[in-house]
């Protein structure tokens, strides 16, 4: 919005042509983010105290985590509005890319409040039933997806890391594959959410890959020069992700071990879709897989736990997702989230890696 209001007086004032610049706007939509991250997070976290609107910590974790019951969730609230703000105050509000990653997250966060509000509030043990919860996702993943594909400057070629001339063209196919990319990315977020501080770090981590890669495909220069697609406006997600990234970190600040606040379904499930929109939208859908391999990793645990426990009887882990896991192995809880976050630099530095080895 500021783009769109202040850029048109640089014919006037000349400091107002710093607006034209996405990395300008970039920085300033992660601190924008940040500072509304501190400045309602302790509200935040009083008026859910105040509601009791608190963790229940059932039989699906290990018995440690008892003492986390009451605990404030939903506080993905937070990083909702500073996201939300901070992207409409900095990003070119006429780019249609914009408004469908808005439309994900919001979308996303809608279905993420109903879950909470159902176990916290209605006190509804198990929340959304699964199958409302996975329809609702496919109808906004779905809507995204159309919008993309009957959009005449987008294209549905894959682009397959490390391979240059690797380009299939899966035609209207390219609607269900979007949609299995944003409602896998939103869930596996989700599932990945189970310590303090775990799941945040890994999301900033796949944000900050994903800022460069929107701002390379975006610019004709750097995507010739790397031999990747070239998305006409694709560049201004990079302020939507350092958006992420700056509420992440002010939320961080608050579910930092011990954590003061959860981020509940509210905050993992848009978090997870918007990057799947983003890896969409910037033609890296086959990427997340590797810059997001933590969230890989914890959603196949889930699903190698479930197949061996239905068929043989048996366990694969003493417990999923894996981090739970590494808790029953004796892990202290902060470990965990470290060597997780460090693992999550890791993929992120070789995904980017992977734009130049074609």
């Amino acid at each position: 919005m500021l783009y769109n209001l202040l850029y048109p007086l640089h014919t006037v004032y000349s400091f107002f042509n710093v607006f034209r610049y996405i990395t300008f706007r970039t920085i300033y939509a992660i601190v924008t983010a940040l500072v509304i991250s501190f400045l309602i997070g302790p509200w935040v976290t009083r008026l859910l105290k105040r509601h009791q609107i608190g963790e229940e910590i059932g039989g699906d974790g290990p018995e440690s985590h008892k003492h986390k019951s009451g605990t404030p969730t939903m506080g993905g609230v937070m990083i909702l509005i500073a996201v939300l703000v901070s992207t409409v105050l900095w990003a070119d509000m006429t780019n249609s890319y914009i408004w469908l990653v808005i439309f994900s997250t919001i979308g996303f966060g809608l279905i993420g409040f109903w879950d909470d509000y159902l176990k916290c509030v209605v006190k509804k043990k198990k929340g959304l039933l699964p199958r409302y919860k996975f329809g609702f996702q496919i109808i906004v993943a779905l809507i995204v997806a159309l919008g993309l594909y009957q959009s005449e400057a987008y294209s549905t070629i894959l682009s397959v890391p490390l391979f240059k001339d690797l380009t299939p063209d899966i035609g209207i196919f390219y609607i269900p594959f979007a949609i299995l990319v944003i409602v896998g990315a939103s869930n596996a977020v989700n599932l990945t959410d189970g310590l303090d501080g775990l799941a945040v770090g890994p999301v900033m981590m796949t944000a900050m890959a994903y800022l460069i890669v929107a701002y390379a495909t975006g610019r004709t220069d750097f995507s010739e020069y790397l031999l990747i697609p070239y998305i006409e406006g694709a560049g201004e997600l990079a302020v939507f992700c350092g958006a992420i990234i700056g509420a992440g970190l002010g939320f961080l600040w608050f579910n930092a071990y011990p954590a003061d606040i959860f981020m509940g379904d509210v905050g993992s499930l848009p978090l997870g879709g918007a990057l799947g929109t983003v890896a969409v939208i910037s033609k890296h859908e086959l990427l997340l897989v590797l810059v997001g391999g933590i969230f890989v990793i914890e959603a196949l645990s889930v699903i190698f736990q479930v197949i061996s426990f239905k068929s043989r009887g048996k366990r694969v882990f003493l417990m999923a997702p894996i981090h739970h896991h590494f808790e029953l192995k004796g892990w202290q809880e902060p470990k965990i989230v470290v060597r997780f976050w460090i693992l999550s630099i890791i993929l992120a530095l070789l995904s980017l890696s992977t734009l130049k080895l074609r």
